[in-house]
C-alpha cells in the first residue's frame, strides 16, 4: 500500500500544468521562451495581463432571484413619485363625501388623505386607477392590480356616501 501512495502524488503532480506550478497565469508564457530583441532592455516585470470585460447576467424572460416575492410589483404610494392634486391620490385614499346632479349627469365629491376635497367625473384617472362609473349612492373605481402574479389586471372597488361627521 505504501508503494500506491507515491505513485499517486506524481501523477497528480504531472497532470497540474507547469504555468501554475510556476505561480504564472495559464495563458502567460514562461520568462525563459520569450525572445530578447537586440538593443531593448527588460524590465523584469511582466507585461499586464489583458483586462477581462465585466460579468453581465442575461436573464432570457426568467425571473430574477434577487427580488423578493413577498413585496411583488412596485410601491405606487411612494411619495416622490406622485403627481399633485386628483393624479396622485390612490384609490385606497379616497373618501367620497357626496354626489351631485348637474345638466351634464352625475359628478362626485372625494376626499383625499388631507382635507382637501375634490370633483370627479366618470373617466377621470387616479394614481392606481380611474372613475369607472358613479351612481346616486357611490363611486365605482377601475382599479389597476400590480401583481405580476395575478391574472386579473383590474378589478372594481366601489365606495359609497359616507357622512360629513365620519359616522355610518
Amino acid at each position: 500500500m505504501t508503494s500506491i501512495v507515491p505513485a499517486i502524488a506524481v501523477v497528480c503532480l504531472l497532470s497540474v500544468p507547469a504555468s501554475l506550478v510556476a505561480g504564472q497565469p495559464p495563458g502567460a508564457a514562461p520568462a525563459a521562451s520569450q525572445p530578447i530583441e537586440k538593443g531593448k532592455a527588460t524590465s523584469g516585470t511582466p507585461a499586464p495581463a489583458a483586462v477581462a470585460a465585466p460579468y453581465s447576467y442575461d436573464s432570457q424572460g426568467r425571473r430574477d432571484p434577487f427580488v423578493s416575492l413577498v413585496a411583488r410589483g412596485s410601491d405606487p404610494g411612494s411619495a416622490a413619485s406622485r403627481p399633485s392634486g386628483l393624479p396622485g391620490l390612490l384609490i385606497s385614499e379616497v373618501a367620497v363625501k357626496g354626489i351631485v346632479r348637474d345638466r351634464s349627469g352625475l359628478i362626485a365629491m372625494v376626499q383625499g388623505t388631507g382635507t382637501k376635497t375634490f370633483i370627479v367625473r366618470p373617466g377621470e384617472k387616479l394614481m392606481d386607477g380611474s372613475v369607472k362609473a358613479i351612481t346616486n349612492d357611490g363611486v365605482v373605481f377601475s382599479q389597476d392590480v400590480n401583481d405580476p402574479l395575478s391574472m386579473v389586471k383590474q378589478k372594481e372597488v366601489r365606495k359609497t356616501v359616507r357622512p360629513a361627521d365620519g359616522r355610518e
